[in-house]
């Protein structure tokens, strides 16, 4: 199974092409507060089992299963987790999103476009493969629908919700790695890339300018639009 093969092209394309369809069917006819919160919760319960199908996966396809490895160990997977737990109990613009929606939708992006898992087995319905597929696909669309349905309010004054969740998200990497005994977690000790300096260290500034980035056009933008 290669990166950029054809089953990883054709799944690509079906993908585009189903999100693109289903949120512009979304937008059109989901008019009311109502049905929007419906297929936002469903989307939700949609994520969770995929993440949960991919852990277990995972676990269970391995070659010594331990039930620790049920918890995620990435930002992609802890993402998913953490994105379906808030939509389908959190409330409007709540304080998780804040911290999650970004980095779910970047490593979403970023796996659909390299997923380096591809090669583990030559099928790509190996379990682990299409369940890693899946649910990074769905957080992509999760984030989408959220933001076109004004669930999230980007903004300035959210910045410490990025700082708590990273914090979290390395604290619990320190917890695999010392008391489970992981070789590392959400790259702390690991390049996301061998031979690059990209370990989570690297990667957590360039990640807050990037967001920053956003946040400021964002910011700048309600304003134009306010003066006008």
């Amino acid at each position: 199974m290669k990166i950029f093969g054809w089953e990883h092209l054709v799944y690509l394309a079906i993908f585009i092409t189903l999100t693109t369809v289903g949120l512009i069917c979304a937008k059109k006819f989901a008019k009311t507060e109502k049905s929007q919160k419906i297929i936002i919760k469903v989307m939700g319960v949609a994520l969770f089992l995929s993440i949960l199908a991919s852990r277990l996966s995972i676990t269970f396809c391995g070659s010594n299963p331990q039930w620790h490895h049920m918890l995620p160990n990435q930002f992609c997977g802890m993402s998913s987790l953490v994105l379906s737990l808030a939509v389908i109990f959190g409330k409007k613009n709540n304080n998780v999103y804040h911290f999650v929606w970004f980095l779910a939708l970047l490593g979403g992006v970023i796996t659909m476009a390299y997923p380096d898992f591809l090669p583990q087995n030559p099928s790509f319905f190996y379990p682990p493969t299409i369940t890693g597929m899946l649910h990074h696909s769905l957080s992509i669309v999760m984030v989408i629908m959220l933001l076109i349905f004004g669930q999230i309010e980007i903004s300035y004054k959210k910045w410490y919700c990025t700082l708590f969740g990273f914090t979290s998200y390395f604290t619990f990497g320190a917890f695999l790695i010392g008391a489970l005994g992981y070789g590392d977690a959400f790259h702390i000790k690991t390049p996301i890339l061998g031979g690059t300096p990209l370990t989570a260290w690297v990667m957590a500034p360039i990640y807050i300018v990037l967001y920053g980035t956003i946040v400021l056009i964002v910011e700048l933008a309600r304003r134009k639009k306010k003066v006008n």
